[in-house]
């Protein structure tokens, strides 16, 4: 087992949401001072922040014997002189006090009496109790109405009560809270309603009555904004004060308990209740979210926070709104008695306090800081729970980012030494506060390059000190045999269950720990880090790739880019064989020579050589720097020799490397590379150095003839067989795309910056007869060309192209004479000597053809011959003195057309006008264009005998008439 999930544990699930503050007894002892006895039982509470002192609250207590008790509550104080009684009075006749509701903006408090009057008070008790006379008795339930934060219309109640007579002075008075500073109440009389309100002065102005359209009596009600929500024996309705329309929310049960409802300030809604159920509506009087199912019926309800309060049968419990749970349990004093609990909280957002009656004992609670909450959730080590309340504080908007990301980061902890890895560096990585940093000490131990890095923050400290993983696990595996051994003693402990039944061993928790940090450290690399961090992360990331032989992870980190201190893995990753990475290492960081002096190590290693030899190449192909390329191009090339050209001809550097020096260092036995370097010179770098050419030139003939000497060779046919297969071995490993012939012929007939006479030299000898002729070709040897290409060769297409490139008919009656006295005892070449005549003949003197027959020639092929060349010469002849006469005769047509225009006769009369000036012509000089245009002679002058009036150069434009054309 590596790492087991989180779980839940065995301890209740709850927390402390509250926690006492104070409590007080009325005892004669405690109240002997004032001349009252102490109470029978406490009906109602009622608690205020208005207050001189705003770390003081008042606390009013409703009696069975209709007295109201006023109390200081100061938290800060001692502890036995946190609660005092500051005053107390009677109200009306004596009977028991049903509920007080306290309007802190008027420092006043409203009182029901059990005789069904309303009193008002002074919010110190100075004052004598004021019956509300404007309200007759018979009150059964009232509430104030409360304001939503998104509130913004309270005066739409206005329109619907205006014009109503006050009960006390007779004169209208309407105002609202918004506007005058008063207070709306509503007062439930049996089946009616009544509106009134309480002003700044402490009169009360009744504003309107509503009749019931419902049956059975109002037992509770509230009132939020313009929605009056109350409740009777038959079920729940809403009145709009907008519309003035009564609905039913919903109906009882016929056997279920009184009505009953809460005011949920925090949220502007109202919890209904049914017997046990808590039902949540709006201000519509629609349903939200989900019920809370109490343990029973309660007998009191409050509020505190986002908890409802719910006490009964001496037992406190708290509620979460959100989820219905209930998350903290408080069973009240024993020796309180028995008895209705009765439980008050403030009315404001952001109440602290409730308090809690039993009799005659009352208890004060307050809330406990959220920090101390989660606190103690996680010394239980209930991280679930904890993680819970967070996410609430979270969406109530009581935490902000920092501390929801300090939060996660101090779990994260505690699960860690705790040995739940996953679970801890999944809160590692929801903390955005966190740095990796922290987790350094873990990894390696102190002191290390990152020790002043890593900040001193014990959070909560709930956790222990950083220390090695090592560490971490050996204590964790203490912990576990210790809770096996307390388990058999039957103990309960914190210790995961899983723990207990499935030990881990020691291996797997050291590879689940490093798994799970290796995940956190390559998270950490995509955050924005200061580069001292960032150096933290990669190198120690690789620690833990090591850790677990992660060969490729190693090697990926090391050859991207990174932040490793090479000084740190160094030792390191020599002394446990990860050359590889080591060199990627190196290379990453620009150390060529030391990565390129380990490749070459590899690379004698039979099955790493072409990895090796791939990864120097790769990096000495971006290098510029001479004697590192030159240094290891040896050794590559034994292995690669295609790598070794792609190194030398790489486009990948910035500068070129020497060609002298690289020509120099290339092994002479290494001759395919030697011949591609000065290809791709010669080629690709368009270099024009003589010495180049011909080093080039003399490399390809030199090969040639040792590949033709293997080819044809006589002696030793296997040697020769089984070199030709190294040659060809070579010849496909891509270093060249064509045959090794082909190259030098191109090359011969292309480059005309090379030494012929020494190439020549080199294959005077030899049987490279077209790579002779080319040369012959360069050198003006016409004769030696013709004789290789006809004779040695016997390629007679080429003979004659080479002919036509000469030019001159000699040069045909030179290959005819070849073809037919071949010499050397050849045969005559009759077939040949017929092809050049038949293609050639009428380039020929058939007298110098006649003259030089072979006698030998056999009288068919020589008459056809002759009869060919006579043939052609006559047709010759006829052909020109075609052309010659037909030529004469558009001569002689061309010179009568211009004549019998020169011969037209022009007609001029009185009317007649010059086509450019417009004068009339008379006796005048004129002159007449081939476009028929007349101008006088001034005109002509001006114009010029090649530009007519129109614009047209007939120079340019040449004109034809229909006349001028040949038509014999």
């Amino acid at each position: 087992m590596a790492n087991p999930k989180s779980k839940s544990k065995p301890e209740p699930k709850y927390r402390p949401v509250i926690e006492p503050v104070a409590h007080f007894v009325f005892t004669p002892t405690t109240t002997h001072q004032h001349v009252f006895p102490a109470p029978t039982a406490i009906k109602a509470l009622a608690i205020s922040t208005t207050s001189s002192d705003t770390r003081q609250s008042l606390i009013y207590i409703g009696t069975l014997t209709g007295a109201i008790y006023l109390l200081s509550l100061n938290p800060a104080a001692d502890e036995n002189d946190r609660v005092s009684v500051i005053k107390h009075t009677l109200i009306g006749n004596g009977s028991a006090i049903v509920s007080i509701l306290v309007v802190e903006n008027l420092k006043r408090i409203i009182v029901l009496s059990g005789d069904g009057f309303l009193y008002l008070l002074d919010s110190f008790l100075l004052e004598a109790p004021k019956k509300v006379s404007v309200i007759k008795g018979g009150v059964t339930a009232f509430a104030r109405r409360f304001f939503s934060k998104n509130y913004s219309n309270s005066d739409r109640i206005l329109p619907k009560l205006n014009g109503v007579k006050s009960k006390e002075d007779g004169s209208s008075s309407i105002s609202s809270s918004s506007s005058g500073g008063g207070s709306f109440v509503v007062a439930a009389t049996g089946k009616k309603l009544v509106l009134a309100e309480l002003v700044s002065s402490g009169s009360v102005v009744l504003l309107k009555e509503i009749l019931g359209v419902f049956e059975g009596m109002i037992r509770d009600l509230a009132w939020v904004d313009d929605s009056i929500i109350f409740g009777n024996k038959s079920g729940y309705f809403l009145y709009s004060c907008i519309s003035g329309q009564c609905g039913l929310i919903f109906s009882l049960p016929e056997l279920s308990g009184q009505p009953q409802l809460k005011l949920l300030v925090r949220e502007c809604r109202v919890l209904l209740l049914v017997d046990n159920v808590g039902v949540t509506v709006d201000t519509e009087g629609q349903p939200v979210g989900g019920s809370l199912v109490f343990r029973g019926v309660p007998d009191s309800i409050g509020e505190i926070g986002s908890h409802v309060v719910a006490v009964k049968n001496g037992k406190m419990e708290l509620y979460y709104k959100k989820s219905g749970n209930c998350v903290q349990v408080v069973m009240l004093s024993s020796d309180a008695g028995g008895g209705t609990c009765v439980v008050a909280s403030q009315e404001d957002v952001s109440g602290e306090f409730v308090a809690v009656s039993m009799s005659s004992k009352v208890i004060f609670y307050r809330k406990v800081p959220w920090e101390e909450q989660i606190k103690d959730l996680l010394r239980k080590k209930c991280f679930k729970e904890a993680i819970s309340l967070v996410e609430e504080l979270q969406s109530e908007g009581e935490l902000t980012k920092e501390t929801l990301s300090f939060i996660h980061a101090q779990v994260g902890f505690l699960l860690l030494f705790d040995l739940q890895f996953e679970e801890a560096v999944n809160h590692f990585l929801l903390s955005e506060k966190m740095q990796p940093s922290e987790l350094f000490p873990f990894i390696m131990r102190d002191p290390n390059p990152w020790s002043l890095l890593v900040p001193r923050n014990r959070y909560w400290g709930l956790h222990p000190p950083p220390t090695p993983l090592e560490n971490v696990v050996d204590d964790g595996l203490k912990t576990i045999q210790r809770a096996i051994f307390l388990k058999k003693a039957g103990i309960e402990t914190a210790v995961d269950d899983e723990f207990i039944v499935n030990p881990p061993t020691r291996a797997d928790l050291l590879e689940a720990a490093i798994e799970n940090f290796i995940r956190y450290m390559q998270a950490s690399r995509h955050k924005d880090l200061t580069p001292s961090v960032r150096e933290g992360v990669d190198t120690l990331l690789m620690y833990l790739y090591r850790a677990l032989n992660h060969v490729d992870d190693m090697e990926r980190l090391a050859s991207s880019e990174n932040s490793c201190i090479v000084e740190e893995l160094e030792m390191l990753l020599n002394d446990s064989g990860h050359l590889r990475t080591l060199a990627f290492l190196y290379a990453s960081k620009g150390m060529s020579s030391k990565a390129l002096a380990i490749w070459r190590v590899l690379a004698k290693v039979t099955s790493g050589q072409e990895t090796a030899v791939a990864e120097a190449s790769n990096i000495l192909e971006e290098s510029s720097d001479q004697d590192l390329v030159l240094q290891h191009l040896g050794w590559i090339a034994d292995i690669n020799p295609v790598l070794a050209v792609q190194v030398l001809i790489s486009d990948k550097r910035s500068n070129v490397l020497p060609p002298d020096e690289v020509i120099a260092a290339i092994d002479p036995k290494k001759v395919d590379i030697l011949q591609r370097y000065l290809q791709w010179l010669i080629e690709d770098q368009d270099s024009d150095d003589i010495q180049f050419h011909t080093m080039y030139a003399l490399l390809l003939a030199k090969s040639a003839l040792e590949s033709y000497e293997i080819e044809h060779g006589s002696q030793n046919s296997e040697a020769g067989t089984s070199k030709e297969l190294n040659v060809s071995h070579h010849g496909s490993n891509s270093i060249f795309d064509s045959p090794l012939r082909e190259r030098l012929q191109i090359f011969l007939q292309s480059s005309d910056l090379y030494d012929p006479e020494e190439v020549l030299d080199l294959i005077e000898g030899s049987e490279l007869w077209l790579e002779k002729a080319i040369l012959y070709r360069k050198l003006g040897q016409e004769t030696l060309v013709l004789q290789i290409l006809a004779l040695k060769l016997e390629d007679c297409e080429a003979a004659e192209q080479y002919c036509a490139e000469i030019g001159r008919p000699d040069a045909y009656m030179q290959l005819l004479e070849m073809y037919l006295d071949p010499k050397d005892g050849k045969e005559p070449m009759f077939k040949a000597a017929v092809r050049l005549l038949h293609n050639h003949g009428e380039a020929l003197d058939p007298l110098q053809v006649l003259e030089r027959l072979s006698p030998d020639m056999p009288l068919q092929l020589a008459s056809d011959t002759i009869l060919r060349m006579l043939r052609a010469r006559l047709h010759h002849h006829w052909q020109g003195q075609i052309v010659h006469n037909l030529s004469r005769a558009l001569d002689v047509d061309a010179s009568l057309a211009r004549l019998e225009e020169r011969s037209r006769h022009v007609l001029i009369n009185d009317e007649s006008v010059c086509d450019s000036c417009h004068a009339r012509l008379g006796t005048k000089l004129f002159a007449m264009y081939p476009d028929d245009t007349i101008v006088c002679y001034k005109c002509f002058r001006r114009q010029g005998e090649s530009t007519s009036v129109t614009g047209r150069n007939f120079k340019e434009d040449v004109l034809y008439k229909p006349g001028w054309l040949v038509t014999r």
